[in-house]
């Protein structure tokens, strides 16, 4: 193969859309990267807060749709479909990107999305859910107000991952999560004052897969327990042994997940192209493929 036609290759992979978690980064989507290997482009766009994106401009109230807006970008730079996968902050922005471009969207994969706003719309199992992520936002921008953005960052990170990692972490990695800290107050509110109705996800008929650890917090574990229920055609799994970080934590299994889930809708795509069937014939080809629930 020549180096021109090689470009071209490159540049006509499927396009996978990686979105990280509040404080992390593209580096977190590292392995799962590899996993994919060649066939695939992974773009790992940073949000506001990183240092690669810098801080949210302020020039209003800030809300979930100026995060997605780079993501919903990136889709619109291509005529083809993308997968979408999101973790925790990233998965809520993943979800309204979604929203945004349904018809754009091959699939999409969500590690513990934290749409906080949907505790507030499901009634007394919510309640409990949405009281306790309330109180850990309002310990992090009591913090942030004070100044005092370490303690604000190591209450976070040991909610969010066990009591102690923090005081573990390496001084290089505080230090980017106390730059980060002043950003942590709108994405909370940003999730939690999303006014997405629950019903508007039931237009998202593309393959999906909920992800969330063993040990899930209870908002989120909430939050990917009832969300297979809004959603046509979803699958969950519980990665065992991994908390809300599992993506970081437990890489090589959670990227295994989503190597299958995406590789598994591209595959039933293909064939359906080869054999050029009807609308009808071509999901019930996907759903039974990868075994989707509400087809």
């Amino acid at each position: 193969m020549n180096i021109n036609a090689y470009k071209v290759e490159l540049e006509t992979r499927a396009r996978v859309i990686a979105l990280h978690c509040s404080g992390g980064g593209a580096a977190q989507w590292a392995n799962l990267t590899c996993a994919l290997g060649d066939s695939y482009k992974v773009l790992t766009p940073e949000q506001y807060g990183s240092e690669a994106t810098g801080p949210w401009t302020g020039e209003h109230v800030f809300t979930i749709a100026d995060e997605a807006a780079s993501t919903i970008d990136l889709i619109d730079r291509g005529e083809e479909k993308v997968h979408l996968v999101g973790h925790s902050y990233g998965g809520g922005v993943a979800l309204h990107a979604a929203l945004a471009r349904p018809h754009k969207i091959a699939s999409m994969a969500l590690y513990e999305p934290s749409a906080f706003h949907l505790l507030r719309q499901i009634g007394d199992v919510g309640l409990q859910a949405i009281i306790e992520i309330a109180r850990v936002a309002q310990r992090f921008s009591d913090g942030v107000v004070t100044g005092d953005y370490r303690s604000a960052v190591a209450q976070f990170v040991d909610y969010w991952n066990g009591p102690g990692t923090w005081q573990a972490m390496r001084p290089s990695v505080q230090k980017n999560l106390i730059r980060w800290a002043p950003k942590g107050p709108l994405d909370f509110r940003a999730l939690t004052e999303d006014t997405t109705p629950a019903n508007a996800y039931a237009r998202l008929s593309f393959p999906i897969l909920i992800m969330r650890g063993q040990y899930a917090p209870l908002p989120t574990r909430v939050i990917a327990q009832i969300l297979p229920n809004l959603l046509p055609s979803s699958r969950s799994v519980v990665v065992e042994g991994a908390g809300h970080m599992g993506p970081l934590t437990h890489a090589s299994a959670v990227s295994a997940w989503l190597v299958e889930h995406i590789r598994a809708v591209d595959s039933a795509e293909a064939s359906q192209v080869r054999g050029a069937p009807s609308q009808l014939a071509k999901r019930a080809s996907i759903c039974g493929a990868y075994q989707l629930r509400s087809c």
